[in-house]
């Protein structure tokens, strides 16, 4: 997605390597957080970061569409 239109001003988060000027740049919001969830899209950093991405995952399936 990096600094794409495809960001729609969403709230992403991206590795740590990541610059956050490629969302920002595009109109999203760059977080440093384990899980973001924006209008049903889940994002997380990096691997550590797994247990909880599938956890929100599972949350966002069980609630439905957006």
């Amino acid at each position: 997605m990096t600094s794409s239109s495809a960001t729609r001003a969403a709230t992403l988060i991206d590795s740590p390597t990541s610059s956050p000027t490629l969302w920002t740049g595009a109109g999203g919001e760059w977080v440093n957080e384990e899980v973001v969830v924006d209008e049903g899209l889940v994002t997380s950093r990096k691997p550590d970061d797994i247990p909880a991405f599938c956890d929100k995952i599972i949350e966002e399936f069980e609630e439905g569409r957006h």
